[in-house]
């Protein structure tokens, strides 16, 4: 799912845009400084989002408070179960950065179907496509 993320990220209808990708453990807080918009993914583990994922939100929210303000994100979740607390446990979290959600969470529940890595790479495109154009 990440590189179909990434793809749409890249694509090369985009121009003005660039991308860094960076995992949960290697990411800080100056990678989201750096950042005019990001997208976040995690799978869904025990109801909630990864240890990862938490960990990475945990060491950047306090050096990153009050510095993101309006800054537009998208999220895609791997469910096992019906994805709604891994969604609602990173929105909780973000919303005390002053982010904005610009986009609806791409959720993948159950069985995974190809189909869906077209999602996938249309939230990358749509997020630097909004970058590109000044919308976010």
């Amino acid at each position: 799912m990440a590189e179909a993320v990434i793809r749409g990220a890249t694509s090369d209808a985009i121009e003005g845009v660039t991308v860094r990708v960076r995992k949960a453990l290697e990411a800080d807080h100056d990678d989201l400084l750096w950042a005019d918009g990001f997208i976040l993914g995690t799978p869904e583990n025990f109801g909630y989002m990864s240890g990862a994922m938490k960990y990475f939100l945990d060491r950047v929210f306090y050096p990153c408070e009050g510095k993101l303000e309006g800054c537009p994100w998208a999220l895609f979740v791997r469910a096992g179960n019906d994805g709604s607390g891994a969604i609602t446990s990173v929105r909780r979290i973000l919303s005390g950065l002053g982010v904005r959600e610009v986009q609806e969470p791409l959720l993948v529940v159950g069985e995974f179907n190809d189909g869906r890595l077209d999602d996938c790479e249309a939230l990358g495109l749509t997020l630097a496509a909004g970058l590109e154009a000044g919308v976010f």
